[in-house]
């Protein structure tokens, strides 16, 4: 299907049938999206761009791209938690035996079971080298132990794609699993964050028995998942938040402030920026280049785009954000955290330096 008749397509759709979210809590959030989800799978629109071994009908991953523009420009579901599809589905492709892959992922991308991501822990966020949760064989299968933190809805979570040391130190003894959440000895303790909302857990794990076949690619591949799971990140993701932020300055620009023409011009640019950059992005994973460390550059301007929007949107709303409880000002702490995940801005300049500036480590 061309690009062009999809997007018409699903906006006629779209049109057609109410998918209005129904609450702001994160409860009301997950439960739209998995309404979303639901509706669009079963109307089609939700498996363009996905392989038929898994119940998709094909065509370009930018389909993919597009049905998630169109989700966040109408606020059908937060962009940040629509998008996980987007990095844990083409891990399951890519990675699980294939009568698995087969049988769960239409439950994800169906709305019938909402996954996580289990990888960062307490001393290892952005070092994920170091991480020290650890699986040891016993009989036919694994025997998992440690903790994970910043694991984004693992209390509504089904499975957990989760990395775990299995042999010695650094990159090559670490492997990842596909571990069923309601596995006996996992704990979870969701997180209040200073938005007020406990997107994130922490994930305890002791003595978790996981099946041999929950293994995912062979032992010792967790570096190479964990690296081939971040060109999803930041492309289609990225796309879905920037197409989500543009509603954000529509919205700032429509509440009749006292406009500052210099301030909106520069967020304007900055958000213009990062879809650019975004757009070349997604073209390079469209014809089958490989993506690496240049998706710094896309992190650094996402994070600088978002974090200008908000601060400008404090600027001009005088009280809104320091005084009241709107949605303004939960949004605003949240884009506090925009040069924190998925790599902090001093880990993706340090990146942009050393290897693509090549200037070295100091």
């Amino acid at each position: 299907m061309r690009v062009a008749d999809f997007r018409t397509g699903l906006r006629s759709w779209l049109d057609a049938h109410d998918l209005s979210a129904e609450g702001d809590s994160l409860d009301a959030q997950v439960a739209q999206l998995a309404r979303v989800r639901r509706a669009l799978w079963d109307a089609g629109w939700m498996r363009y761009g996905w392989p038929a071994e898994v119940g998709g009908l094909g065509g370009p991953e930018v389909l993919r791209a597009v049905l998630g523009e169109e989700v966040a420009a109408r606020d059908l579901a937060e962009p940040g938690i629509w998008s996980m599809v987007e990095v844990l589905v083409p891990t399951l492709i890519d990675y699980a035996p294939p009568a698995l892959a087969a049988e769960l992922v239409p439950r994800l991308l169906g709305g019938a079971e909402q996954w996580c991501q289990g990888f960062s822990e307490p001393g290892s966020g952005s070092d994920l080298a170091s991480l020290s949760t650890r699986a040891v064989r016993e009989g036919d299968g694994w025997v998992v132990s440690g903790q994970k933190v910043w694991t984004s809805l693992a209390q509504y979570a089904a499975r957990c794609v989760l990395l775990a040391r299995t042999g010695g130190p650094g990159h090559a003894g670490i492997s990842a699993f596909f571990v069923d959440m309601d596995s006996p000895g996992i704990t979870v303790r969701p997180l209040r964050t200073m938005h007020g909302v406990d997107e994130f857990a922490e994930v305890f794990l002791d003595d978790v028995r996981v099946p041999a076949e929950r293994l995912l690619g062979a032992e010792g591949d967790g570096w190479r998942l964990a690296m081939d799971l971040l060109p999803h990140e930041r492309s289609t993701c990225f796309w879905h938040r920037i197409a989500h932020l543009h509603t954000r300055l529509d919205r700032l620009l429509a509440v009749g402030c006292e406009p500052d023409t210099d301030a909106l011009g520069a967020v304007w640019l900055d958000l213009h920026t990062a879809r650019a950059r975004s757009a070349a992005t997604q073209r390079r994973l469209a014809d089958g280049g490989r993506l690496g460390p240049e998706t710094s550059v896309d992190k650094i301007l996402l994070a600088t785009a978002e974090q200008r929007l908000y601060d400008t949107a404090r600027d001009l709303l005088p009280g809104v954000i320091e005084l009241g409880e709107s949605p303004w000002r939960t949004e605003y702490l949240y884009s506090r955290a925009a040069t924190i995940y998925g790599g902090t801005a001093e880990i993706q300049r340090n990146i942009v330096a050393r290897r693509l500036l090549d200037l070295g480590k100091e």
